[in-house]
């Protein structure tokens, strides 16, 4: 390298020697052989002594000059501009115009495979002279100087600059800008939702810099930004000119649940489920796809129409415009269960038009049940039709009806004391429905269930979907009402007890239980009687208890309520009542007589009348 110096100097002199043969045609003499004796008085002998050769001061400035315009300073980390002199297998050989050229390793140009001799590229002074006395450079630390410059340039003033998509990452993409490493966002890609992010991977994209972390060099772009400053415009253009009732074309944007959205041009209408299809439908991709191309009507838009209502069905005309006039009450029609709720179904009888089947038109029954007890989503039904308003758009329907009413003939069926076998079907608290056959419900009430129990609830008596034998008793044919009876199927066995548990017949058993006020004495199955406290007395004076076997006499029965009581005391003390009975009747009958009568009671007064009007 110091050989070039070497030739530029000699460059210089010659430079310099033609100028001044140039100028200067005849030799000049020099001070040595002018004049010897001042030559020898001003001769630099120390540098004779060390072997340096003087140069002209004048040649001095000017080589000095020549360095300070053609070489850079190596000094200083500056990114300065070289020009590609030679290529080898694995370096760029670049002059900076430096003392010696710079080597640049090939891999700091994988970036431009296109590299070639007399190229142009940026460098940065990475080693002044290595170990051989090499000058080392960088492209790839001169490139990322220069590109965050850039980068902070294009964030600064908002312009737009051009990106490389590299690769995908985590929630978006990996864009090469100035040879940075930027962050593109999912949702800055586009103004629409992406669905294949592998599409963009390899093309090179406008972008925006819109963010800088300067601690952790982070930098994000927005593709974005760009289209919505375009859509910015469009929108404006697009809201100015709504009006309701307008037919737009859009593109199906995003689906949801509950709607599409629709992009109009830059303006997003949402078309929400009822406002697809004049039919039924579960979820909006039944009627349309992603992108698809369409044509909507604007319902509605708020003041400041930034919420656009949007209909498709509207564009065809109503299917109840469609219905022909020959329909009518009383007729019957076919169609599709679409949705079933509690109170009924409703059925699809023809395209967007719909009827409802209530329960209570589902069954002859007056039991009613949940619609989905008779049909299920999607049967084919077939029903009657019971009203009809175009108008109001609003049927009814009936299926119970496409089968007689067998109440019709109830009374040659179910007469009044006739026998019957029905399901037990639902509780009440105060009895049991039986369905003897469909459309046709009786009820049990709970004193009719049994002639000797006491039921609190139906349920200690029967379960639901037990098979029970039943007797008429009453029956309503307006109400559409059965009065049934279980107990009647069965003799009142209260009316041999009648006689078997007269009051005064005796009866041998043990205290069942002690309760309060007394006890209970179990003669059979049917027959528990009570027995009061005081009648509890033994002949000894001590009273009975439970376990105790003893004879007792009936005092009280009741076959209506069902009830007996009896006593053990009167057993034993049986002549002594009869005495305090005697006694008790003989006192009656003397205070009979006793009482005055009502001739009497007048007299009594009349007379205490006169004694104070002073008549006596």
């Amino acid at each position: 390298m110091a050989d070039k110096a070497n030739k530029e100097e000699v460059q210089v002199e010659d430079t310099a020697t033609q100028n001044e043969a140039t100028t200067k045609p005849q030799k000049e003499v020099s001070l040595k052989e002018s004049n010897p004796e001042k030559f020898l008085a001003d001769f630099n002998w120390h540098n004779y002594e060390e072997g340096i050769d003087p140069i002209d001061d004048g040649k001095l400035e000017e080589f000095e000059k020549l360095v300070a315009e053609n070489f850079v300073d190596t000094l200083d980390d500056e990114v300065v501009e070289g020009k590609v002199v030679y290529i080898t297998d694995r370096d760029a050989i670049i002059d900076i115009n430096a003392k010696s050229e710079g080597v640049v390793s090939l891999n700091e140009f994988r970036y431009n495979p296109d590299l070639k001799v007399g190229d142009k590229v940026e460098v940065l002074i990475d080693v002044r002279e290595d170990s051989t006395g090499q000058l080392i450079l960088s492209h790839r630390k001169a490139r990322t100087i220069k590109a965050w410059d850039r980068v902070n340039a294009a964030h600064d003033e908002a312009t737009i600059v051009n990106g490389y998509v590299k690769c995908r990452t985590k929630g978006g993409m990996i864009v090469d800008v100035f040879g940075i490493e930027a962050f593109l966002p999912g949702s800055q890609i586009d103004v629409k939702p992406i669905r294949d992010y592998d599409v963009y991977v390899g093309k090179t994209m406008e972008f925006k810099v819109v963010k800088i972390n300067h601690e952790f060099k982070n930098v994000v772009v927005s593709h974005k930004a760009l289209i919505e400053a375009d859509i910015e415009e469009q929108k404006k253009e697009i809201i100015g000119q709504l009006e309701k009732g307008q037919v737009l074309e859009g593109v199906v944007k995003n689906i949801t649940s509950y709607g599409v959205f629709v992009d109009l041009g830059g303006v997003d209408g949402l078309v929400h489920i009822t406002d697809l299809s004049w039919s039924r439908i579960n979820h909006p991709n039944e009627i349309v796809e992603l992108d698809q191309k369409l044509n909507v009507v604007i319902l509605d838009f708020d003041e400041d129409k930034t919420r656009i209502q949007l209909g498709l069905k509207q564009l065809n005309a109503h299917p109840w415009e469609a219905l022909g006039e020959e329909l009518k009450v009383g007729d019957k029609v076919k169609g599709k269960v679409v949705v079933i709720a509690d109170y009924g179904a409703f059925i699809e009888v023809a395209e967007g038009v719909e009827g409802l089947i209530h329960v209570s038109e589902m069954s002859w029954s007056t039991h009613l049940r949940s619609a989905q007890d008779f049909v299920n989503v999607g049967d084919e039904v077939e029903a009657v039709i019971l009203t009809m308003d175009k108008e109001e758009r609003k049927m009814s329907l009936g299926i119970k009806q496409m089968t007689p009413d067998p109440w019709t003939d109830i009374t040659k069926k179910y007469p009044v004391g006739s026998r019957h076998k029905g399901i037990v079907r639902n509780f009440t608290n105060f009895g049991v429905f039986v369905e003897l056959e469909e459309g046709i419900d009786g009820l049990i009430y709970i004193s009719d269930l049994s002639w000797t129990k006491k039921i609190k609830h139906p349920s200690e008596f029967t379960n639901i979907g037990d098979e029970l034998e039943v007797v008429v008793l009453e029956l309503d044919v307006e109400g559409r009402k059965l009065s049934l009876g279980h107990k009647q199927t069965e003799e009142n066995p209260w009316d041999k007890y009648e006689d078997e548990f007269a009051v005064g017949t005796k009866h041998t058993a043990k205290i069942d239980e002690v309760v309060d006020k007394g006890a209970t004495v179990k003669f059979n199955d049917d027959i528990v009687a009570f027995v009061p406290g005081r009648h509890l007395e033994k002949e000894d004076g001590s009273m009975l208890k439970k376990g105790d076997e003893a004879e007792f006499q009936i005092i009280e029965f009741n076959k209506e309520f069902k009830k007996v009581v009896a006593s053990h005391m009167s057993i034993h003390k049986e002549e002594e009542a009869k005495i305090v009975k005697e006694a008790v009747k003989k006192q009656a009958a003397s205070a009979d007589e006793a009482k005055p009568t009502l001739g009497d009671a007048n007299a009594k007064l009349q007379e205490l009348k006169d004694k104070m009007d002073g008549k006596k």
